[in-house]
């Protein structure tokens, strides 16, 4: 039936047209004020944005410094394998190894914070509803997708992590080279004191994870499945996404008077942003 309505440009131009109005879940909402779910007690003319990334699917975006962006794992199967750059300078991205060994603990929750490579802090966790998390596993890729569920491509069914990851940073001027290890946020992971991963699932539906922009930021975002998931189905639901202004934290914020490690971190963020003129 598209063909015949299509067969000519005047036919394919009102067809075109004709889905201006459409709407589905799964898209970004222009302009985002008229978002439903926008977080409470923020105005509807803050909001920069407002997408929800189906199962399987991505998105990146450049947000600048104090920018935050919830995350909702609407369904329980969400699962964020998230990968963060400074927008004004690509090369310094996140560093999950320095995440770990500067804050001692390798279980994020509220009050984390995001390292790079530089020692500077590229985005704060400000609230945590969801408490399962994972620095370790990293993303999946096309090989192993291909032996679990029979199809890694982007454009398959099963697609993998670091193949969806590889078209975001593409949409940003950023090579498959350029990809860190990932953060998953929403399916969690333990080590055993034998040094064993253990898989750990989600918290349900409904958790939420509320992240703030201490640099201008690249993110890169692929909602699938945790590489460490044993179901043998591809279990992928949706990720809601909202972001909305806001400032940066200053040297005597909570987060950055926490410890001794943190202070260090913001400081070193705050004299860098200052110095390039982006605070």
């Amino acid at each position: 039936m598209t063909a015949s309505v299509t067969h000519d440009p005047t036919g394919a131009r009102a067809h075109a047209r004709a889905q201006g109005g459409v709407r589905i879940e799964t898209m970004p909402i222009l302009p985002p004020s008229t978002a439903d779910h926008l977080p409470e007690g923020v105005d509807p003319a803050r909001m920069l944005w407002a997408e929800t990334v189906a199962g399987g699917g991505y998105t990146a975006l450049t947000v600048a410094a104090g920018t935050l962006i919830e995350l909702t794992d609407l369904e329980g199967d969400a699962c964020a394998h998230l990968a963060l750059f400074n927008a004004v300078q690509t090369d310094e991205r996140l560093n999950l190894a320095d995440t770990v060994k500067v804050q001692w603990q390798a279980y994020l929750s509220a009050g984390s914070l995001l390292l790079s490579d530089r020692g500077r802090v590229l985005a704060s966790i400000l609230a945590d509803g969801s408490a399962h998390h994972d620095t370790f596993a990293g993303t999946s890729n096309r090989r192993r997708n291909e032996e679990r569920y029979g199809d890694g491509s982007p454009q398959g069914g099963t697609p993998a992590g670091l193949e969806l990851l590889t078209l975001a940073a593409a949409k940003c001027g950023l090579a498959p080279r350029d990809l860190p290890p990932t953060v998953a946020l929403f399916q969690g992971v333990r080590v055993e004191p034998d040094g064993a991963m253990r898989f750990t699932g989600s918290a349900g539906p409904g958790a939420g994870v509320r992240l703030r922009a201490e640099l201008p930021l690249v993110l890169l975002l692929a909602n699938v499945p945790h590489s460490l998931d044993p179901r043998e189905q591809y279990v992928s639901t949706p990720l809601r996404v909202r972001a909305w202004s806001g400032a940066p934290a200053e040297s005597d914020a909570p987060e950055a008077t926490a410890t001794p490690e943190a202070a260090r971190a913001f400081a070193n963020t705050i004299a860098y942003a200052r110095l390039r003129g982006i605070r």
